[in-house]
């Protein structure tokens, strides 16, 4: 499926489970979007107190240290506007109380267009599959339909945070096992190495990052048929009008 034109796009909303996710997997297409004028805001379920085990902090340190990095990588993209939901990270599921926060969230926002993860299983990229991602993916796509445009629904985000129904465009999802659309980020690719040089807890022992992300797109542009050589990442677009 074709996306909508980003002219026609005035808001994007990136939710994801742990702090860099969505660096890893949309920022070199979110930089485009900043580039172009775009409003884009970022949420996060989790501070991702899991994650870094090599970094040298312990794990209660770690919310602190990951909102920080989230906060500066987003600051590397031109994006202030950065939310935490506060879930344990490891223990996400696609529950009615978190379809409640993204809601909140996304009529708080009101998106023309959301990014989020997958809730199907990738065989092919088991990591994409992280139990957090998949619960996210799911909780998202129930936020967007129906509940996000429904005043029936969350009655109380209406009625004591006047927070109007909103229906969201589409979406486009990170680590499908089938995306169908294609970004050329070539030319913002630095600002994605910046972004992810931002979250050192959990890229400060990675020597070959910018070797590893660059295959990685380079992977991505060959499934695109997109010229040898060129960097891409990949989304499955879902019309949620």
């Amino acid at each position: 499926m074709e996306p909508l034109a980003d002219s026609e796009i005035k808001r994007v909303l990136v939710i994801n489970a742990h702090p860099d996710d969505s660096d890893f997997g949309a920022s070199g297409t979110i930089a485009q979007w900043v580039q172009k004028g775009i409003e884009v805001s970022y949420v996060l379920c989790t501070n991702g107190d899991q994650g870094g085990e090599e970094s040298g902090f312990t794990k209660e340190e770690m919310p602190a240290v990951r909102q920080r990095e989230q906060r500066a990588a987003c600051k590397a993209l031109g994006i202030s506007d950065v939310t935490f939901l506060n879930y344990v990270d490891g223990h996400l599921e696609p529950t009615i109380a978190l379809r409640k926060d993204i809601v909140r969230q996304i009529r708080r926002v009101q998106p023309d267009r959301i990014v989020c993860q997958s809730p199907e299983r990738n065989w092919e990229r088991i990591g994409a599959s992280h139990p957090d991602h998949l619960a996210a993916g799911e909780a998202t796509i129930q936020a967007v339909y129906p509940d996000a445009r429904n005043p029936f629904a969350f009655t109380d985000l209406l009625e004591q945070e006047n927070l109007q129904p909103w229906r969201t465009k589409e979406v486009w999802m990170q680590g499908h096992a089938h995306p169908d659309h294609f970004v050329d980020i070539t030319d913002t690719f630095h600002f994605k190495i910046a972004a992810l040089k931002e979250h050192a807890s959990q890229t400060g022992h990675m020597e070959n990052l910018e070797e590893m992300l660059r295959e990685w797109g380079q992977r991505n542009a060959g499934m695109g048929q997109l010229p040898e050589g060129r960097i891409a990442e990949a989304f499955k677009i879902v019309n949620t009008n």
